[in-house]
């Protein structure tokens, strides 16, 4: 992965005489794939519209070094997806090709390109099928492939899959991912799914009330989320105020209700009260008080069970609020039941401290 090909400083969109959102700096290195991640209404999408010179926007957008001065030409040189495919009433084929030949490709090379662009994407087979008569899937992998054909420096995605039931969508995700990264392109993606987001992207940008809060690598952002509203939204739902009790080169030790916990991580500068912040994946569930490695170990009390897909979201009462995910399948084999006593875990290197001060 190379230098910046894409930058913003003092960045700012606004529609209908409102401010939507801004981000003071913003660099998207080339090679990388950035997720936009954050919830409905947080202003992702007018943010990557006006980096793809489709919306007008306040401050600096720098492609390559230089600023965009030709919109016109920069739109040349990369390509986007939107939500919902926007195909013409003609042949996958033709719908394939159709950036090239705005391009002014001759016939030969991109039926050649728009030939490859299908096959990448499993919908070769489709070339000579009518759009209209496509599948939600079908359509989108179409829409995608046209994009790849034009071979764009920057490729735009606006939460291409949202509109997708969950089978049709897993797959697909899948075998973007596997194109992106044979292709090495840039891409610039929009989704409110953490899954997609760590599924497709090197970095991920946070954005949240219209403002960009947080961006950093994927594993590193969902970890140590910056403040606990992007910690309630990256997943970390066990937020909870603590008070230091000391502090050693190895260990720090909390008192979060009525029990110490101890961590590695380290306390905020001046912060005697922080907020501990521990993942649910991160909590262990077992039966019976044990041998484990985790140096945290609390009785909880079982308030709730709820079904999440493949997992399922214990609410426990450790003397405080304390919620872990497990499997459907160890939920079964544990035999968990709300009003049981459970003894629930965590390791000391796993929980992250907030300064209290940044709480939203």
């Amino acid at each position: 992965m190379s230098g910046t090909i894409l930058e913003a400083e003092d960045f700012a969109v606004a529609r209908g005489g409102r401010e939507v959102v801004r981000a003071h700096e913003l660099r998207i290195r080339e090679g990388e794939a950035l997720a936009i991640l954050g919830p409905n209404g947080a202003g992702k999408t007018s943010l990557l519209l006006a980096l793809a010179t489709l919306l007008p926007f306040a401050g600096r957008l720098r492609f390559r070094g230089s600023s965009i001065d030709r919109p016109l030409a920069f739109r040349r040189r990369v390509a986007v997806a939107f939500q919902r495919p926007l195909l013409l009433d003609r042949s996958v084929r033709e719908n394939a090709a159709l950036g090239l030949a705005l391009r002014g490709v001759s016939r030969r090379e991109r039926d050649q390109r728009a030939h490859d662009a299908l096959v990448r994407l499993g919908v070769a087979h489709l070339a000579g099928r009518s759009a209209r008569t496509l599948s939600g899937g079908e359509a989108q992998r179409v829409s995608l492939a046209r994009a790849l054909a034009v071979g764009p420096e920057i490729l735009f995605l606006d939460e291409p899959f949202s509109a997708l039931d969950a089978p049709t969508r897993e797959t697909l995700v899948a075998d973007l991912a596997r194109v992106l990264r044979a292709r090495g392109v840039t891409t610039v993606l929009v989704t409110h799914d953490r899954d997609e987001a760590l599924s497709l992207s090197d970095r991920v940008a946070i954005v949240m009330g219209g403002r960009l809060r947080q961006i950093g690598d994927a594993a590193s952002v969902f970890a140590t989320p910056v403040d606990s509203e992007v910690a309630a939204f990256v997943g970390v739902e066990n937020v909870l105020p603590a008070r230091v009790v000391s502090v050693t080169e190895e260990l720090t030790t909390l008192r979060v209700a009525d029990h110490l916990v101890e961590v590695t991580a380290d306390v905020p500068a001046g912060d005697d009260f922080p907020l501990l912040c521990i993942r649910p994946d991160d909590v262990i569930i077992a039966r019976e008080p044990g041998p484990t490695s985790a140096r945290n170990a609390l009785a909880g009390t079982i308030l709730r069970l709820e079904p999440i897909g493949r997992r399922v979201r214990v609410l426990l009462d450790c003397g405080f609020p304390l919620v872990a995910h497990v499997t459907v399948r160890s939920a079964r084999e544990l035999g968990l039941a709300e009003g049981d006593v459970v003894t629930a875990s965590f390791k000391a290197t796993l929980p992250h401290l907030l300064a209290r001060h940044r709480a939203a």
